[in-house]
């Protein structure tokens, strides 16, 4: 007997809920409705699904506060979590994704567009893993310990900054598009908005002060990590 995709919608509003299961019904999936996290967490102790697409607002326990919980547990990190969501803006998806959704969908949305979207993370190539150490320049990062130093001094940088430090620092001098880093760094998740990728560049500069600029925009072509960059050789 052939196995659908368990797909766990964790939305409080019943309408949204039930339009979203039948439209996954209609298109090989096999949805299970929860209301709250509450409600949710004892779907995922039962039976682990293949995807969670979990609502921003929820009344308890925020989705943002349910997938922070589901990414710290080992039995449920794996599982791609689709967050919906009212809120448009970059901060907001930004925080979202930070919390460990691998991608979101803004209300209202296509019947086409969430199964496309569902699709792409349930195909998604899981991005590098690599427990080694690299120096360029000035800047010292170690994988294993995950760890950030500027000239022998340490450096705070968020977990996905530091994914991206370390994708970069290991193929210095070349120029990245916005896309190659979403798949190396993120991973195969084709419907996250390019311009995520600077938002978390300016984090990253922010993070690592005066080594800030050895990442480099190429105009019109996307980034690269210099061990030499122009702003020092100008100085």
């Amino acid at each position: 007997m052939k196995q659908f995709p368990r797909v766990l919608i964790v939305e409080d509003e019943p309408a949204i809920a039930e339009l979203i299961a039948v439209n996954l019904r209609h298109n090989g999936f096999s949805p299970i409705w929860a209301e709250d996290g509450e409600s949710a967490q004892r779907e995922l102790d039962a039976v682990l699904p293949d995807v969670i697409l979990l609502d921003w607002m929820l009344p308890g326990q925020s989705g943002l506060a349910l997938a922070r919980k589901w990414r710290a547990d080992s039995r449920t990190k794996p599982i791609p979590i689709l967050m919906l969501t009212a809120r448009g803006d970059e901060p907001d998806k930004v925080a979202g994704l930070d919390a460990g959704a691998d991608d979101y969908i803004t209300k209202p949305f296509s019947t086409q567009e969430l199964l496309a979207r569902i699709r792409a993370v349930l195909r998604r190539r899981a991005p590098e893993q690599l427990n080694d150490s690299v120096t360029i320049g000035i800047l010292t990062l170690d994988a294993a310990t995950h760890r950030v130093s500027c000239q022998e001094q340490p450096v705070k940088v968020g977990p996905t900054e530091f994914k991206l430090l370390h994708y970069l620092m290991k193929h210095p001098e070349r120029v990245h598009s916005r896309s190659q880093l979403l798949d190396k760094v993120w991973g195969d998740h084709v419907f996250i908005e390019e311009r995520t990728v600077d938002v978390h560049v300016k984090r990253l500069r922010e993070a690592l002060g005066v080594a800030g600029t050895m990442v480099e925009t190429v105009r019109g072509a996307g980034y690269r990590l210099t061990a030499q960059p122009k702003a020092l050789l100008q100085a």
